[in-house]
This record gives structure tokens, sequence and C-alpha cells, in this order.
């Protein structure tokens, strides 16, 4: 059984470990499997590395992230010149439909609208934006419509995925209705819990997945 004080120093170490991450200037504390995240980081992207290197240490269960990004002068771009470089990097984003996803920034927050069809797509649109030059958040808004696709069947077709793969059809429950997928049950790591979200919104169809999946 992991203490709070032994899994608050492996979150330290882990974020140590990681190179794009400066540990230096982010706080830690646990308390029954939360992680706290505080302190400030110098892009949106560290902030983001530092969340998810904290999520795969074993015995994490939930994140509260209240880093702040403080930007270097010599970064700092104004909103046109955001907006500038997400639509671009967009437009050479080969998995993201044309003109599918619109770009708004305030302050730096850059907040993506639209309708894609796919969850990857939607993924891809706020990975493009992430890493860019005076970013300090990201909200992403856009929606999936997957039209013409029948879900009668997703739910059985998500247990069958996750069967194919190791998770143990016991464990995890998937119900729907159209294309909303609700998942439930016990994992072991964050990890899996993600995996299991990914691979409900692999089905055809799915337009939202709640993932309620705990871990114990």
């Amino acid at each position: 059984m992991t203490t709070d004080s032994q899994l608050q120093q492996a979150v330290l170490d882990e974020l140590s470990w990681e190179p794009s991450v400066t540990a230096g200037h982010i706080g830690v504390s646990a308390k029954g499997g939360v992680v706290g995240l505080s302190g400030h980081v110098g892009s949106f992207a560290e902030k983001f590395a530092a969340e998810m290197a904290t999520r795969r240490v074993k015995g994490v269960k939930a994140v509260a992230e209240e880093i702040e990004v403080k930007l270097p002068f010599s970064i700092k771009r104004s909103d046109e010149q955001i907006a500038a470089a997400a639509i671009d990097s967009l437009l050479w984003d080969v998995s993201i439909p044309r003109d599918a996803v619109k770009v708004t920034v305030e302050k730096g927050w850059l907040k993506l609208t639209g309708e894609v069809e796919w969850q990857y797509q939607r993924n891809a649109a706020e990975q493009d934006v992430r890493r860019l030059q005076g970013v300090v958040g990201v909200m992403n808004e856009i929606t999936i419509e997957a039209s013409g696709v029948n879900t009668s069947t997703i739910s059985d077709d998500i247990r069958h995925a996750l069967h194919r793969t190791w998770f143990d059809p016991k464990t995890i429950t998937v119900t729907a209705h159209g294309g909303r997928v609700k998942l439930s049950g016990t994992v072991h790591s964050w990890q899996d819990r993600q995996t299991a979200a990914t691979t409900a919104w692999s089905a055809p169809g799915a337009t939202m997945v709640e993932n309620d999946i705990t871990i114990n």
C-alpha cells in the first residue's frame, strides 16, 4: 500500500525524470491517490507534459492541476500571431478535414470549435496547437458528428474490441444510447482507463464517451 508521502515522492521523481518539464517550479501534494500540482511553467506544452507524467505514476487515481503558465517575455506573441500559427498548423495536418476547425484566441487562450467525424481528429487538432509559442491554454470545443452510421450495435462492438486487447469483460461495463457511450467498472491504472476510453472512441458512430471507470 503506497502512502501519501511515498506517492508524492514518486510523482516528484517522475517530474524530475521527464526532460520536457522543469520540476523545480512545480509543487506536488498527494492524498488518497489524488495528486495536486501547483507552481508555474514556461509553456502550455510543459504544463500538459507535467500532467501526463503525473498520471503515469503508479497509484495516481486523479490529478488536481493548478499549474500556471508564465510565458517568458521573449516568446510572448499577440493573439493574431497565435491564431495565424494555429490555422497554418491545422492546414498542414492531413488527418483534419479542411476548414472543419475554427480558431479564436483571447489573451493567449486558444479555443477550437467546429465539427469532425472522429475523436482522433479532435485530438489531433488540439495536439497541433498545444505546442505553439504564446499559447497559455487550449479549450477544445470541437464536436463529433458521425452521420449515416448505424449505432444499434455500438456497445457490443466496444465490448468485443476491449476483449480483443486484454480487458476482462467482467470488469468493464459498456452502455450506449445512440452514439453516446458510457464506460464504468474498475481498472488498475490511469493508462488502463485511458486505453478503454480510446477503444470506445474508435467505434464508428461514437459521438461522446463518458468515462466513469475508477482506478482501484
